[in-house]
């Protein structure tokens, strides 16, 4: 199958608001679930993609790096259970405890957030200032399935550190360092289809 890019928001974009079930305790989370945190990251994954798959433990020390820092996150899948039932929300839970996610993973079933985003791959990543005007639109790092590259998560929490105000340095002491790679580099799975439940395709720029 084709690779095919990301596309995103433009930044300065406000965030749009959302209000989605949490996988694991059932909880409502919006925008203002955040409300007193100085930046957020809203991630779009599934559990099925291999992009995901190869930088989940990143995703999960992210969020235990970030849990007492003035940054909120949030996970979101948005993927068709239909025709890819890994991605179902119990699957999403069982993923979630496993990798003892410090952020709630959320299910957008109609797929009006991903719309909302213009989320098109997984993984996606949209970092907002406090005022929620985007930030930051580009990859995890460099790592890719089969491209020997450590996975560190180097690009967004160079943006995390340089472009918000949530945290002068991580919980583990590491400062990021600056990023370079923007959305064109982004390599992940295409979430495809117009005007129907959207499927996952692999997709890169």
């Amino acid at each position: 199958m084709a690779l095919t890019p990301s596309t995103m928001l433009a930044l300065g974009t406000k965030a749009p608001d959302f209000d989605l079930p949490d996988v694991v305790s059932g909880r409502r989370v919006s925008l203002g679930t955040f409300a007193g945190k100085q930046a957020l990251l809203v991630m779009f994954i599934c559990r099925h993609c291999p992009y995901v798959q190869h930088v989940k433990t990143e995703l999960a020390r992210l969020g235990r790096d970030y849990a007492e820092k003035d940054l909120g996150i949030v996970a979101i899948s948005a993927n068709d259970v239909a025709n890819y039932p890994d991605d179902a929300p119990d699957k999403l839970k069982a993923m979630a405890k496993e990798l003892g996610f410090a952020f709630p993973l959320c299910y957008d079933e109609s797929q009006e957030t991903a719309h909302a985003y213009t989320a098109a791959c997984t993984p996606d990543f949209f970092l907002f200032d406090v005022s929620r005007a985007l930030i930051y639109r580009g990859q995890l790092d460099e790592a890719r399935p089969g491209n020997n590259k450590p996975v560190t998560g180097r690009d967004l929490r160079a943006a995390i550190e340089t472009r918000s105000p949530a945290s002068a340095a991580t919980s583990s002491g590491r400062r990021a360092t600056s990023p370079t790679t923007s959305i064109e580099e982004t390599v992940s799975l295409f979430l495809s289809g117009e005007g129907r439940k959207r499927e996952m395709v692999p997709g890169q720029s």
